[in-house]
């Protein structure tokens, strides 16, 4: 019978996930050493062009006493840029791409959940038998929730600047603006000081996000067991339930963990980008897994219109991640109210971040809009196959751009250290993914509407 089906996680899987992450490593071990090197060489480089300049102030003797002040400025110029220059380490990239990566895999994980429960909440039938591929993401949750918790641990100060306790102060290194923020981060405690309020709201979602998966995968394997449509209602209440919760800490956990970054900036929309970036990766996903598990010979009930229904979901996702991406913009750039601009300053005006402003757009909207106009393209694997994987890279590439200018500045690039760590948590995040997948049957096989998935037709 179909609904028998069990994925097999083979040995040439798990060893081709192995080489990746080994690959990944790699990459980024090269990528630390020629940012720790780089480092090493402008610290000489700084030394001999000291050097220089007090041999040839010997050489030329005295000098006016105008010429005397402009050196003085100068030395002091140059103290203060090789102060700022000084403050930045190689650990600061690392850390970045962490948070980056973090945030980027949590994000997969939870839309997941997202995706079962809104088919649930919406009593959607095409759809039942290819939610045990999202339900496998959520799995990522734990250990994504303790990675994104040690990272913080160890980079808080240099990924968030409102960590500082200088800031709080009533002297001239205090930023008003950043005390009035203090209470959403730092209630009930002293300002500057443990953030309790902000890592308390980081546990909380992860706990409740994790405790609604635990209820509805609970639920579902039940519903294995014994069939009925008991547990059909159970789960559409907890979905509908769920769905309330994450409107909420959707957007609040975008706050926390990506604007709060830029702690000067802010933006009534972010949640809401930071939500659809995240659903278009996570509808890319489901969709590049149930192509690939259909080719391998899974999912025999899965046809061209199960496809067809996930092509649309990408393709419509993409517009709207694009039109909250303009609106955001445009109104940010028509206002031309500097502490709002200062946000796409930074990345259009860098060498660094402006190649990749632009690649993320074409990636993100262009390719997939093109693509998957036509109806035979969402009908189709190997389309649906190209552009899944585009919208993927794309996605973190957005996220790579809303986080490493506000923590990085001009230190920021795009080397083997952002490839490497990004192959290192991809790999890590399918290989806990598929082996969640090959636990349980493949196909739910007393769902109430799995009879419409199996006669889904448009």
């Amino acid at each position: 019978m179909i609904t028998d089906e069990k994925f097999v996680f083979t040995s040439k899987a798990k060893r081709s996930l192995i080489i990746t992450a080994v690959i990944g490593v790699v990459l980024a071990i090269l990528g630390i050493y020629l940012n720790a090197t780089a480092g090493h060489h402008d610290d000489h480089a700084a030394e001999a062009g000291a050097h220089t300049e007090h041999v040839e102030g010997e050489a030329h003797g005295e000098v006016a006493h105008g010429d005397e002040h402009a050196s003085a400025v100068g030395e002091h110029a140059a103290e203060g840029e090789e102060h700022h220059t000084a403050e930045y380490h190689w650990t600061h990239r690392v850390k970045a791409n962490l948070w980056i990566n973090n945030v980027y895999f949590i994000g997969l994980a939870v839309i997941g959940l997202f995706f079962v429960a809104l088919q649930y909440a919406a009593q959607a039938g095409w759809s039942a038998a290819i939610q045990r591929i999202p339900l496998s993401f959520v799995n990522w949750l734990p250990i994504g929730g303790v990675l994104m918790l040690l990272t913080y641990l160890w980079g808080s100060h240099e990924i968030f600047h409102w960590t500082h306790e200088y800031l709080y102060s009533d002297g001239p290194a205090g930023d008003e603006i950043i005390k009035g923020k203090a209470g959403f981060f730092f209630w009930p405690l002293a300002d500057g000081g443990f953030p309790f309020f902000w890592l308390l709201r980081m546990v909380l979602y992860f706990v409740i996000w994790y405790g609604f998966y635990r209820m509805i995968k609970k639920t579902i394997l039940q519903e294995d067991l014994h069939g009925g449509t008991k547990y059909w209602y159970k789960l559409r209440s907890y979905s509908a339930i769920f769905l309330v919760f994450f409107a909420v800490t959707s957007s609040t956990s975008a706050w926390d963990w990506v604007m709060s970054i830029d702690t000067h900036w802010f933006s009534t929309m972010f949640g809401w980008y930071v939500f659809a970036s995240w659903f278009v990766a996570g509808l890319a996903a489901i969709t590049l897994v149930t192509t690939l598990l259909r080719e391998a010979g899974y999912l025999k009930m899965i046809n061209s219109n199960h496809l067809h229904d996930l092509g649309k979901f990408v393709f419509a996702f993409s517009i709207f991640w694009t039109y909250i991406w303009f609106s955001q913009f445009l109104l940010i750039y028509y206002a031309n109210i500097p502490e709002e601009t200062i946000y796409f300053v930074e990345r259009l005006a860098s060498d660094h971040y402006a190649p990749v402003f632009f690649i993320n757009l074409i990636l993100n909207f262009f390719f997939p809009f093109l693509v998957l106009m036509t109806r035979d393209s969402k009908r189709h694997s190997i389309f649906l196959k190209i552009v899944c994987t585009v919208v993927l890279v794309g996605h973190w590439l957005d996220f790579y751009l809303m986080v490493t200018p506000g923590v990085l500045k001009e230190n920021g690039g795009f080397q083997f250290l952002e490839v490497g760590f990004a192959l290192i948590y991809f790999a890590a995040f399918a290989f806990v993914a598929l082996l969640s997948l090959s636990r349980h049957a493949l196909v739910p096989k007393n769902h109430p509407m799995l009879e419409e998935s199996i006669h889904h037709h448009i």
